[in-house]
């Protein structure tokens, strides 16, 4: 069966205080529609549509960052959620198949429960709501189930004192033919106090001309709105809490899970060992056996199998370790192949540069890839060995097997197997450590006299 999927995101969430879209706020490092459009992308959807409003512009190229064939509709005007869905029609011109609405400020729906709602459209029914079983009901809609059929959504406010003690509510989301769902729509009014079309009016249409509607029951916590800033760090709390049950379970050692802190596309494999204070920023893959040692940050990165990483070091975009590296402490990659076996141990920045297997960063080591305009290359070859406090002044390259001399600023090619000294010539003054200090304190004696 074919499927579109209608993500709302037009909404401006005045609660959340903020100049920025609503849905551009982020949750484990990615926007909150994007983890509405990874759930719907399990369903293989043929078609998505974005459905944006307030901020279009920037809503509409962030989506675009996450899929380039992602349908743009514009809401000019918010006249409710079915008038939102409405929008997604020309879009959707000719499609043959099921439409999911699904909303951008609601991250947590599972893929298995939208293909639970699949499955019931597959096995009959004609439309689908989702629902869940609310622990303080409050003044949600609820569902009103009556032999298998879903009845009716009742708001709190209209509700009879029977209605109010369904525990039922409604998420909201829908699924339904496409065709059938925009002629629902187009059959139901605003006559109401706000004026405005709403998608749950679609059961009463569909129930009178004795079509098949049916409830789907899922955990409350998939269906948690963010509305406010308090709402979106509860969100932030629950993703990571998710996250690392995830880890655990996919055979991740976390030593204290409470302190490591995933994005939304982290991917860690197993046997991995993660210790204290681990941050993960977006675009990170961590692959088998790797160990990643406490107060370390990875963004833009990928970690080879055996690797170990930290503590306290910092592996930026486009930093790409090989099996057996080791990055130690106080330790910057960027931008940066570091090969097989290859060590950068201490207090070093390594960016722009290739660093091949089994050679041996010392201490202090600086590649100076940037000349205030541009970005340079340094190529340290296999097996090389890099004294301590050595400047690579880049563009620049030290073969295979060569090796530089400690405090050594490299400014020109170093051959394979050669040894490079570029310092200054230590001198020896006898006696004039003691006659300049002698100087020094009579200097500071005569200051502290005159005040």
């Amino acid at each position: 069966m074919t499927t579109a999927l209608i993500v709302l995101a037009a909404g401006q969430g005045t609660r959340m205080k903020s100049d920025l879209p609503k849905v551009l706020h982020e949750v484990g490092n990615a926007p909150l529609f994007a983890h509405t459009l990874g759930s719907g992308r399990e369903l293989n959807a043929d078609r998505t549509v974005l459905v944006v409003g307030h901020g279009a512009d920037l809503v509409q190229k962030a989506a675009e960052n996450i899929d380039p064939d992602i349908t743009i509709a514009v809401q000019d005007e918010q006249l409710g959620t079915g008038h939102a869905v409405l929008q997604a029609q020309d879009a959707l011109a000719g499609f043959e198949g099921d439409a999911f609405v699904l909303y951008g400020d609601t991250p947590f729906i599972r893929a298995e429960t939208l293909e639970e709602m699949a499955m019931t459209r597959r096995d009959g029914a004609d439309i689908v709501v989702l629902g869940f079983e609310a622990a303080d009901p409050g003044r949600y809609g609820r569902l009103v189930v009556e032999n298998g059929q879903l009845s009716r959504i009742v708001e709190y406010k209209d509700a009879t004192e029977e209605e109010r003690a369904i525990t039922l509510c409604n998420s909201g989301v829908v699924a339904a033919d496409a065709g059938l769902l925009f002629d629902l729509l187009d059959n139901v009014g605003n006559d109401n106090a706000a004026g405005e079309y709403y998608l749950p009016d679609i059961v009463a249409v569909a129930n009178s001309r004795g079509l098949k509607s049916v409830a789907v029951s899922c955990d409350e916590a998939e269906t948690l709105g963010i509305n406010s800033r308090s709402e979106l760090a509860a969100a932030e709390e629950l993703f990571q809490a998710r996250r690392r049950a995830e880890a655990l379970e996919d055979g991740v050692t976390l030593q204290a899970p409470d302190t490591v802190f995933f994005s939304l596309d982290t991917v860690i494999g197993r046997d991995a060992f993660i210790e204290p204070n681990v941050y993960f920023g977006p675009d990170v893959t961590v692959e088998s056996g790797a160990r990643l040692r406490a107060f370390s940050h990875f963004e833009g990165c990928h970690v080879s199998a055996g690797s170990i990483v930290g503590p306290f070091a910092r592996l930026r975009p486009g930093a790409e370790l090989a099996n057996g590296a080791k990055i130690g402490n106080f330790v910057e990659i960027k931008n940066a192949q570091i090969g097989e076996g290859a060590k950068v141990n201490h207090l070093s920045y390594v960016g722009d540069a290739f660093v091949g297997d089994e050679a041996n960063l010392g201490a202090g080591t600086v590649t100076c890839n940037y000349d205030g305009v541009m970005k340079h290359h340094t190529h340290i070859g296999h097996r090389a060995f890099i004294g301590s406090d050595t400047m690579l002044v880049a563009p620049v390259r030290v073969g295979d097997e060569a090796m530089t001399a400690s405090g050594s600023t490299i400014t020109k090619d170093v051959p394979d197997g050669a040894l490079s000294i570029a310092r200054a010539d230590q001198q020896i003054k006898p006696g004039l450590a003691v006659k300049l200090f002698k100087k020094l304190k009579a200097l500071k004696a005569r200051k502290q006299g005159a005040n």
